[in-house]
């Protein structure tokens, strides 16, 4: 029995010291939608039919964005985009 707590232990320190992704850097459809400018039933359809590669997670039955990868979403879109070089 005392291995078994000792395990849980560890089990609860090892997640809580993992890297978290906080709730403020997820973005419901209505405010990606708005981020990217457009509709949140376009971004229905580009996850339905996968028209383009935009990630994102599934909580339940619930659709989440992540910030980065919108950016990265717009960098990709960019057409005649030269980027700076420092």
């Amino acid at each position: 029995m005392e291995k078994k707590f000792q395990q849980a232990v560890t089990a609860v320190a090892n997640i809580s010291q993992a890297p978290t992704l906080t709730t403020s850097a997820l973005m419901t459809p209505a405010q990606a939608a708005a981020y990217l400018g457009v509709e949140v039933a376009t971004l229905a359809v580009w996850r339905c039919t996968g028209r383009y590669a935009l990630p994102y997670l599934k909580v339940g039955r619930l659709v989440r964005y992540r910030q980065s990868d919108l950016d990265a979403f717009l960098k990709a879109c960019s057409v005649g985009f030269v980027e700076e070089t420092q």
